[in-house]
């Protein structure tokens, strides 16, 4: 008997609003900590894919495949076009002191 594998996709376990905000404060963090604004960008990516990207492309204002492009692992958004997206899903960025 062979074994079968899937991909693993953190947006599946994306359920409730609290995981996605948990998961999203985490992502934040962690870029922070790492100087990786890369990371960041694929965290919201995987939000937007567990939210619905249709729904976010309404939402923000932006084209699906404009999402797509600009939180795909090679794309370079705008922070303008990051704060849209991120005020569509309904977060918030959090400051605070180290």
């Amino acid at each position: 008997m062979t074994e079968k594998f899937t991909p693993y996709d953190s947006a599946e376990f994306l359920k409730t609003e609290e995981d996605i905000a948990d998961y999203f404060e985490a992502a934040l963090e962690l870029a922070q900590e790492e100087d990786d604004p890369a990371f960041l960008l694929k965290a919201i990516g995987i939000i937007a894919k567990a939210r619905n990207m249709s729904q976010l492309a309404r939402d923000s204002g932006i084209s699906r495949e404009g999402l797509y492009k600009s939180l795909s692992n090679e794309g370079n958004p705008s922070f303008f076009t990051v704060m849209k997206v991120v005020k569509a899903l309904g977060l918030r960025l959090h400051a605070g002191t180290t």
